[in-house]
């Protein structure tokens, strides 16, 4: 573990794939828009968003008018191959090995996030724990701190006009913090003035755990703001079923 990630609840990783990499999960992402595209023509205009299923992949897309707009596609790697592919790739499983501080895990979320410029989409301040069930006889936290870590790969660079990863640093430290009824935070866990949202460049990795406070602001600028995510549990801890053909999947940093 590194000494931010265990400081902050978050760590940057600079240059870990290439432009040609990037270029490549570029594509990929470019072929899966086109899917949701043609899955949100079926569906009400301003809507809300809608889990659509489509070659073993979870769709969460609206239509806004002649648009599209794409919340997220949950194991987005079913329906290209080449987003499922680096979800295994030695550099993502060396960083959850480290995190975790073992070598074999349960691969959960292959995710794309594509924050297009004026979709609105956005994140409010969550804790990942929320979702894996903390709490529930779906999870278990094997290891006493968190049993999970999340890894984003950016696609394109990432500054506060284009609705950045924000951080609470520190916040990890909490463990799991019970949301109020309607999922949000008690205002008194955390305080957003003290958040870091990193700038990022293609082919920058940010690795965090399901302790640390986050989320994001809507894309006000005029370009993209894609990631790639992938979420790593220890051996053990889930008993959730994940949406998506393959989730789940074990894997095993190779000797």
């Amino acid at each position: 573990m590194t000494p931010d990630y265990a400081r902050l609840g978050f760590d940057v990783v600079r240059g870990a794939f290439s432009a040609a990499e990037v270029a490549d999960l570029r594509a990929a992402f470019d072929r899966v828009a086109a899917m949701a595209k043609a899955l949100a023509q079926a569906l009400p205009d301003d809507g809300p968003p809608t889990a659509c299923m489509h070659r073993g992949a979870q769709f969460v897309i609206a239509r806004a008018g002649l648009n599209t707009r794409i919340h997220r596609v949950v194991w987005c790697g079913a329906a290209d191959r080449t987003l499922l592919d680096v979800g295994a790739d030695p550099r993502l499983l060396n960083l959850a090995a480290e995190a975790l501080g073992h070598r074999e895990f349960d691969h959960l979320i292959n995710q794309a996030h594509y924050k297009l410029p004026g979709d609105t989409v956005q994140f409010p301040w969550h804790q990942d724990s929320v979702h894996r069930r903390y709490g529930t006889p779906m999870w278990t936290d094997v290891d006493g701190s968190g049993s999970y870590v999340q890894v984003a790969i950016a696609l394109d660079s990432v500054a506060a006009e284009n609705g950045p990863l924000a951080f609470i640093p520190g916040s990890h430290l909490q463990g799991h913090i019970p949301p109020r009824e309607d999922g949000s935070l008690p205002p008194d866990s955390f305080d957003p003035a003290t958040a870091i949202a990193p700038t990022l460049s293609a082919g920058d990795v940010v690795l965090f755990g399901p302790y640390t406070i986050h989320g994001s602001g809507a894309n006000t600028s005029d370009r993209p703001r894609r990631v790639l995510i992938n979420g790593y549990a220890s051996p053990g801890a889930n008993r959730r079923v994940y949406p998506g053909d393959g989730a789940g999947r074990r894997l095993r940093v190779p000797d």
